[in-house]
């Protein structure tokens, strides 16, 4: 069975699927769209005027894009995406580190987008009927929430499910938004438990379709397009003349936001791909097992989706690092040791677009730029997947468990969790390493979620020209996208 993304035509689900489209004035916006909002449709734009960010509203199928004004309520779009450099003030190194920011996303987080090019395939060639099928949206935290947003907005049933001890954020707001929420055993990194639950569910119910984040192709190609994208934007704009893209850090969840990088080392055939992971997880490092409390990224496996030849490093993040930056950049005590840094007023003010998992973002930067000994000649790019807005709870729990931030415990935070960052628990991978790690995709994905093992090897062995036809699905699916507006009539 090939995985790449199947865009066949079932034409009798096909009609039932465009009426209910048409009774729910439902238009579905394409990746170019989504890349250059310019040529969304004006009467598009007249109604997200009035509409709310988070509004659950079909027209917000039109925010999924990097390039919504940073507003809550009304906002269209700005020239370029949403980002922020973190300078040496904030990293203790010279290179500069671009971060594209997911706060303004529906939902807060890039993952609506994902989740949208897992869905929308099968929506719009017929092989998902809204009126019979259940969309399943496993995950280890913002994907099922994008899952279940999505399924509403298109007019379709949802089962999120995630583990329990996520925040109490998530599953809030799921509560209100998904049909249904499955809560398995265990933290961000029980993700076997995650699939577990799917198998349940296609042996008790004959109507669920599971939109596995960590196998489903369009995760990696909505990255590839439209967050690679974003990145060469943001880069052409603050790129100066001397200056070079050194690479690409990114830590894996699903491994879906590492489409972006395949994008990026394209255009930029020097920079490198850096994948971070959870030392207490160290998967990726020398296929260790293990929990951790970085909210955002999954573990004791490898995606299928990620393209590891394509890799050349991985670092291992310690999650107390990762939650003493998080914490030290949004606790208003943090922001004022940032002040008496240097870090200007502007910036300070958005340190809130970074979440946990952004913070080991940063960290996987401060770390390559340590180890490849950058300077202020070398340009890294990273992503910030959602904000702290996700995360309001943690904080609250830390204060309980540590008392009430002071300086001092931002003093301690910035030189041991910022400027005592070490190159250690890093590997820049050969050959045989990558082989290594991709061989881990045949415990998870043909032993237990019974994949080809021909297209596994397809993917090493035939890399380029694998990888290659999958980005060139785009294009098609925007076609096949333009067809359904039509039979709607709503384009």
């Amino acid at each position: 069975m090939n995985h790449l993304i199947d865009l066949t035509i079932n034409e009798a689900q096909l009609k039932e699927t465009v009426e209910i489209a048409k009774k729910r004035n439902i238009l579905i916006p394409t990746l170019t769209q989504m890349k250059d909002p310019s040529k969304i449709p004006s009467r598009v734009k007249e109604k997200l005027k009035i509409t709310g960010l988070w509004d659950i509203d079909p027209i917000n199928l039109f925010r999924i894009t990097w390039k919504n004004e940073p507003i809550e309520s009304g906002g269209l779009y700005q020239p370029l995406p949403n980002y922020i450099e973190i300078p040496p003030e904030i990293s203790g190194v010279k290179a500069r580190i671009l971060a594209l920011a997911g706060k303004y996303f529906p939902i807060g987080s890039h993952k609506v987008g994902a989740s949208f090019a897992c869905l929308a395939p099968r929506l719009v060639t017929g092989q998902f009927n809204p009126k019979y099928h259940e969309a399943v949206w496993p995950s280890t935290g913002n994907y099922c929430r994008g899952g279940a947003y999505n399924s509403t907005l298109l007019g379709c049933k949802s089962i999120a499910i995630l583990p329990e001890n996520m925040s109490k954020e998530r599953f809030e707001w799921l509560s209100r938004v998904a049909g249904e929420v499955i809560s398995t055993p265990g933290c961000e990194s029980n993700v076997k438990e995650i699939y577990d639950e799917t198998w349940n569910l296609r042996r008790t119910r004959d109507n669920v379709v599971i939109f596995n984040q960590f196998g489903e192709l369009g995760n990696h190609l909505w990255h590839y397009e439209v967050t690679g994208q974003a990145m060469d934007e943001v880069i052409k704009h603050e790129i100066r003349p001397h200056e070079k893209v050194a690479g690409v850090c990114l830590t894996s969840g699903s491994a879906g936001t590492l489409g972006s990088a395949d994008y990026i080392k394209e255009k930029y055939p020097n920079a490198k791909l850096a994948v971070g992971e959870a030392l207490q997880c160290p998967t990726l490092l020398n296929n260790g097992f293990g929990d951790h409390r970085i909210e955002g990224i999954g573990d004791k496996h490898v995606p299928w989706i990620h393209n590891v030849k394509n890799t050349d490093m991985v670092i291992s993040i310690d999650d107390a690092d990762s939650l003493n930056l998080f914490r030290l950049l949004n606790e208003p005590t943090g922001h004022e040791f940032f002040r008496k840094q240097g870090v200007e007023e502007e910036l300070i003010e958005k340190l809130p677009l970074v979440g946990i998992s952004g913070a080991a973002n940063i960290i996987s930067c401060i770390k390559f730029a340590k180890y490849f000994e950058l300077t202020e000649k070398d340009v890294l790019v990273t992503v910030l997947t959602d904000s702290s807005e996700m995360y309001e709870s943690r904080l609250r729990e830390m204060n309980e468990s540590y008392g009430n931030y002071q300086i001092q415990d931002a003093n301690i935070d910035f030189y041991r969790s910022v400027l005592g960052l070490k190159t250690d628990n890093m590997l820049e991978l050969t050959y045989q390493e990558k082989k290594r790690i991709h061989h881990l995709k045949y415990y998870t994905w043909i032993e237990q979620q019974m994949y080809d093992v021909e297209e596994l090897n397809a993917q090493w062995y035939d890399s380029d020209n694998y990888w290659h036809q999958l980005h060139q699905m785009g294009s098609k699916l925007d076609e096949l996208i333009i067809q359904f507006n039509k039979r709607t009539g709503l384009a």
